[in-house]
């Protein structure tokens, strides 16, 4: 059996290591961020330490035998429930989103396996490698694999929590279609809703949903991006 130190450190190692990842994946703001990154990697590293130490005891009694790497394969085929949850279907752009985060989980599971194992150098030169796929390839992707997409946005800070489904009810009667829509809370307590389109949305359309939202209740500012310009 280890040492609780090197049990701690094997943790903490696999933790560090996730959260690499999971800040990447959590600063555009998709469904598994920081902590699940983190929970992830962590529990994978629990695990195979439960497998190859947990039941020491079982294999010291007579026609025993164990092998301490089921666990672990339980692992890699079971993250596969926790991704599936990070990838949406966008039935309106018919586009399928999430499949990078889920395959990201599904990497740091196999980081925290090598943290539990004790496999430091496999775990922090996967974790590089993984954060240089995530992070710096990812604007060569788009410059030279991906066609570049330009958006139009609208942006609609609000006060009272009824004018988000407002702002919302405003979008649907003009039937837009929505790339993405985030809320940001402010410094100064009120939220800004961010809705984005298409960058083939009319511009005329754009203004005529800007014009309505600026009649809601709760709505105190409004602006809209069009041609890469800022529109008050």
């Amino acid at each position: 059996m280890i040492s609780d130190v090197d049990v701690v450190l094997r943790l903490l190692t696999a933790a560090v290591l996730g959260s690499v990842i999971g800040v990447n994946r959590g600063r555009l703001e998709w469904a598994a961020g920081l902590r699940t990154h983190m929970l992830v990697s962590v529990g994978a590293a629990l695990a195979v330490i439960v497998s190859a130490y947990g039941f020491s005891h079982a294999i010291q009694q007579d026609h025993v035998v164990l092998d301490p790497s089921r666990i672990a394969a339980q692992v890699i085929s079971g993250i596969g429930f926790l991704g599936a949850g990070t990838i949406l279907f966008l039935q309106k752009e018919q586009v399928i989103k999430g499949l990078t985060t889920a395959a990201s989980l599904w990497a740091v599971a196999a980081v925290g396996l090598a943290a539990g194992t004790g496999l430091y150098f496999p775990a922090v030169f996967a974790t590089v490698v993984l954060w240089v796929i995530l992070a710096l390839l990812k604007p060569i992707e788009r410059r030279f694999v991906r066609p570049r997409r330009k958006y139009t946005s609208i942006q609609v800070s609000i006060t009272r929590g009824q004018a988000l489904a407002a702002v919302e009810a405003v979008v649907g009667d003009f039937r837009a279609p929505v790339d993405r829509m985030l809320l940001r809370r402010d410094a100064d307590g009120s939220d800004t809703v961010i809705i984005r389109f298409a960058a083939d949305f009319p511009s005329d359309k754009l203004a005529a949903i800007a014009d309505a939202c600026r009649e809601i209740d709760g709505a105190v500012a409004v602006s809209f991006s069009a041609a890469g310009r800022v529109l008050p």
